[in-house]
């Protein structure tokens, strides 16, 4: 006599609600009503196995637990405000210091004015967006925000919320019957969520030597957009166009200063080419409109040439910070709850993304280097920081110790399958062309149509060629990623390129996927006009990853960075090589360009425009006043430092390069970008 066990059953074929309970019979579990007991099943499942969660529940689940984590952010963020506040300053100072005065009130003490309008580009993610048709289930969210601000409809409705962020797979623009568009103003870019500000520290300080809203201009983009739908789609590039001129009109002819920061510089980069070039496909400005407006362009940690970390999220939905949650809480992302749902969805959206696409590696092995160089090769990881004087000073044992070593990370190898594969010479590397497999069919749609992805539709044998190819460089990072996800790269091949121009006088690169690579465009007719290159350095950037195959299970993602693996001296921990950087773009691609690729008269700078590289060294908080951000080098932080602030705000003001000190080099950028063999 089989044992009995009762437990309550989460689906019913009736649609009057009705108790069911589910019994052990013949080694496995059936789903009966009170009404039927012991009668047919309703449905048997393996023993041993769990009931199926209810539809929505696990994807619920995640948000409502990422809402718990965002409520206990802003609960103490709260509490450090509150309790900064209401203490006596004398109390603060004795307890954490003197509060340095903010670079605004230092640069009107100095004299500095209004002079140039400044016009600010938003890095992806950091632009609000609000909701202007939608479906049923996002009623009373007309004009609310979707994207920015509390997030509070992410945890209220997740599906809902999941469905309206993504474009169509098809056309890369709104599904139908869905609207959802840029927050103008200011405000949009101010701060990417409560108490976490993005541009608001920038505007603030530029407001205390007389800036204000006729002055500054925030460019207001749908940044899920390639960057030509936004024109087709909202008119975004004649928008900035027109407010440009309007600005230089107003202030009795000043040129514009433009502050793009990360992917707003590449968005920028193809504003400048298209509205110099005719219509229909450009602005027709003619060919000295940047000339006549624009004073400078002063980016802020740009990828110029893309970031690797694209590549992990369009292959398997992941980056550093998943692999460092992976290790340091094993299983969290894998189990049944949160596994198939949260990075499903996430690939989901970053795929539906078309600006997602605009970061993939641009240039090549010649750049980002092949299965046996790069030019950040024999890079030391044992630094260490001097935070008494802000300087840095190298721990000379150590990197003599690691420099003395035959190994060297092989960063060329941007994706690795198995550590064996990263580290062995490229002879010894036995390797299958994945292109050959044959995709067969993997889960039916209806298994995974909440999360539906192309590896579904893969099969078993060309996921496994795709392990059996071993290691992938830049070159063919790209041939993976139209093999694993042909749909998502042929739309994206429309609007984006990642090539070298032998050539640039072909006319086929009048198109505009061409005017967002800076290694297959030209800077325009403007010699009096700047370029600054300001980045961050001293955080480790991800530049190269360690995969393996993932489960079989037919739902989940088949690939994953392989958190088992570290090497210290080569700069592997958790599965991802590190380079110098500011934790997302690495020097190479923040600063090949400034350092190299534009620098003089070159084939991609034909009229000289004068470049600079200025970098700021990331350094921790050591006083509790110094705020998030004052001497920070990472990717958004950056936006709050200081010494940053005060530069931007001197080239507003009408310094030049020269007169700003010139370059300010503290990485091995020069040494890299001599590395690197690329006809200028």
């Amino acid at each position: 006599m089989s044992l009995l066990r009762r437990r309550r059953c989460p689906f019913s074929e009736n649609s009057k609600p009705q108790k069911k309970t589910y019994e052990t019979i013949a080694g496995g579990y059936g789903c009966f009503s009170d009404e039927n007991k012991r009668k047919t099943p309703l449905k048997t499942v393996k023993h041993g196995d769990e009931p199926p969660p209810a539809k929505g529940s696990r994807l619920d689940t995640w948000f409502w637990l990422m809402g718990c984590v965002c409520v206990t952010w802003w609960f103490f963020l709260f509490l450090y405000s509150a309790v900064t506040a209401s203490l006596p300053e004398y109390v603060m100072e004795a307890i954490a210091g003197p509060l340095p005065d903010p670079p605004g009130v230092r640069m009107r003490k100095q004299g500095l004015m209004v002079k140039h309008p400044v016009v600010f580009v938003p890095a992806p993610m950091t632009g609000g967006l609000e909701l202007w048709e939608g479906r049923k289930c996002a009623q009373g969210l007309f004009r609310k925000r979707v994207w920015g601000g509390t997030f509070s409809e992410v945890y209220k409705r997740p599906q809902c919320w999941v469905e309206h962020m993504s474009l169509d797979s098809e056309t890369g623009l709104d599904p139908i019957g869905i609207r959802v568009r840029p927050v103008s103003g200011l405000m949009s870019a101010d701060d990417f969520a409560s108490g976490y500000f993005v541009w608001s520290t920038l505007v603030s300080n530029l407001a205390r030597i007389g800036y204000e809203e006729k002055t500054m201009y925030m460019v207001a983009y749908d940044w899920r957009l390639s960057f030509q739908n936004t024109e087709v789609r909202d008119g975004t590039l004649s928008s900035i166009k027109s407010h440009i001129e309007r600005m230089v009109a107003t202030s009795g002819g000043q040129k514009a200063v433009i502050v793009p920061h990360s992917m707003g510089a590449l968005y920028f980069l193809h504003f400048m080419k298209w509205v110099e070039e005719p219509a229909p496909m450009g602005g027709g400005g003619g060919p000295d409109w940047c000339s006549k407006h624009i004073k400078a362009v002063v980016n802020i940690a740009a990828p110029f040439l893309g970031v690797p970390k694209a590549v992990s999220l369009l292959f398997s939905a992941e980056a550093k910070d998943v692999s460092v949650a992976r290790a340091i809480v094993p299983g969290f992302l894998e189990n049944y709850i949160f596994q198939h749902q949260t990075l499903q969805h996430v690939m989901r959206l970053s795929r539906s993304w078309d600006s997602t696409m605009s970061m993939i590696p641009r240039g090549g092995n010649t750049i980002w280097g092949g299965l046996d160089w790069s030019p950040e090769e024999g890079y030391p990881c044992g630094r260490k920081r001097e935070t008494k004087n802000g300087t840095w000073i190298m721990d000379r044992a150590r990197v003599k110790s690691i420099v003395s070593q035959t190994r060297s990370a092989n960063y060329g190898r941007i994706i690795s399958f198995g550590k064996n594969v990263a580290e062995a010479p490229s002879y010894g590397i036995e390797r299958t062309d994945f292109r050959g497999a044959v995709k067969g069919h993997g889960a039916a749609n209806q298994t995974c149509r909440d999360s539906w992805t192309e590896y579904h539709g893969m099969g078993f044998e060309s996921i496994k060629g795709v392990a059996d190819y071993k290691a992938y460089t830049a070159e063919s990072v790209v041939e993976l990623l139209r093999f694993v996800a042909p749909k998502t790269m042929a739309r994206g091949a429309a609007h984006f390129s990642y090539g070298i121009a032998d050539n640039l006088d072909e006319p086929k690169y009048k198109h505009h996927k061409y005017w967002s690579n800076p290694l297959e465009t030209t800077l325009p007719n403007a010699p009096e006009m700047e370029i600054f290159s300001f980045y961050g350095v001293g955080l480790p950037t991800e530049r190269a990853y360690v995969y393996k195959l993932s489960s079989a299970a037919e739902c989940y993602i088949p690939f994953r960075i392989d958190t088992s693996t570290d090497d210290e001296a080569t700069c592997l921990k958790d599965g991802v090589y590190s380079v110098e950087g500011d934790e997302t773009v690495p020097v190479i691609s923040a600063g090949f360009m400034c350092a190299k690729g534009w620098n003089g008269k070159t084939r991609f700078n034909p009229s000289g425009i004068r470049t600079y590289i200025r970098e700021y060294r990331h350094s921790p908080l050591s006083k509790l006043r110094e705020g998030r951000g004052t001497l920070s080098g990472a990717h958004v932080d950056i936006m709050g430092n200081f010494a940053l602030i005060e530069d931007v705000m001197r080239i507003a003001a009408g310094a030049s390069g020269e007169e700003l000190g010139g370059n300010r080099v503290h990485s091995d950028i020069s040494k890299w970008s001599e590395k690197i063999n690329l006809q200028l």
